[in-house]
């Protein structure tokens, strides 16, 4: 379904991420001429193929000041750009993580202001929000610093920068998209969301491991990012987290969707701190990503029995329903199986 929309241009930044690449390709059918900002202009090419209104810009958030003739004529921003896989593998990764979250978003508001551009939507995370055991999350309850690991903390030091800068210049509009967990076709990274699908669909999940989630289609993040640039207010901030579930029922949907078996027994605390602590050292002499880590654990089971958002809001704001999870899961394993 169209949507009526008043603005015609628009910079995407992360636009080859799972919900950039979304977001290209909606806007693009809504009639929306996009400079995508890619890190990588051959991947991306391979990506998006000959789409029509889409030019490609070579860039990465540490150079996005330098990009303030692609900004001129442009209606409003889309800033999806985050740095944060790795920050969940083991390792310490502050510097990247502020550099580009926060840093980042810093040289692409103030670039984007010099240049004519008075809208932003500026894509947050549902990280930035404080949960309460028994009572629904609104968009009011942020989370505290000193309450967050690192990857949080970026997120919450972007959000204050983008607020510090509004502040100080009121003719600029900024409006927050918190998404939850991502899921959903076009996941090249892959986030953690196609790893654990490819990794189930590869039999590679021997075990339930903890978890509660709220899992939402990136398409429909795509699409509250649309509306909320139209209809969103100045400051205004739009939970977009979908539907709550659980590490043991999204693996038992995933096995009637693929037909691949799922796993029966849970992953024995202990022996995943054991694996955490011994992956983390491979990661460190043989220089690749842990599959178990601590800070990615210790996520897992700090949000366990806390999921539960109230986005009557965004509902209510854009006349918006959430598509059903089996809709996401099954063209995210389509999407998966088509690239083997």
């Amino acid at each position: 379904m169209a949507i009526d929309l008043t603005y015609k241009s628009a910079i995407i930044t992360g636009a080859t991420g799972l919900l950039g690449n979304n977001l290209v390709r909606e806007a693009l059918a809504q009639g929306i001429q996009v400079k995508a900002i890619v890190r990588n202009i051959e991947k991306a090419k391979a990506q998006f193929g000959n789409l029509e209104n889409l030019e490609l810009i070579q860039s990465d958030m540490n150079e996005i000041d330098q990009l303030g003739l692609h900004f001129k004529n442009i209606d409003v921003v889309f800033h999806t750009a985050a740095y944060f896989r790795d920050s969940y593998k083991g390792g310490e990764h502050w510097d990247v993580l502020y550099n580009t979250n926060v840093i980042g978003t810093q040289k692409l508001i103030q670039t984007a202001y010099e240049n004519g551009v008075r809208n932003m939507i500026h894509v947050s995370s549902i990280a930035t929000l404080a949960p309460i055991k028994d009572k629904p999350i609104t968009e009011n309850m942020l989370r505290k610093e000193d309450e967050a690991d690192d990857y949080y903390k970026s997120k919450i030091l972007s959000d204050k920068a983008v607020l510090e800068f509004t502040e100080a210049n009121k003719d600029f509009k900024v409006s927050f998209v918190l998404p939850g967990w991502m899921h959903g076709p076009g996941d090249m990274g892959p986030t953690s969301a196609a790893q654990l699908v490819g990794d189930f669909l590869a039999n590679k999940i021997p075990a339930i491991p903890p978890g509660e989630f709220s899992l939402v289609d990136a398409r429909d993040v795509a699409k509250i990012c649309l509306y909320a640039a139209q209809k969103g207010e100045n400051l205004g901030r739009y939970i977009a987290a979908g539907r709550p579930i659980n590490m043991e029922t999204l693996l038992q949907k995933l096995e009637k969707i693929s037909g691949v078996k799922a796993p029966t027994m849970k992953a024995p605390i202990l022996l995943l701190r054991i694996m955490a602590f011994f992956s983390e050292i491979g990661a460190k002499y043989f220089n690749k990503p842990a599959l178990v880590s601590n800070s990615s654990l210790n996520l897992l089971l700090r949000e366990q029995g806390v999921i539960n958002f109230d986005q009557s809001k965004t509902k209510n704001t854009f006349d918006f329903e959430f598509r059903p999870m089996d809709e996401t899961l099954k063209d995210e394993i389509n999407w998966l199986r088509g690239r083997n």
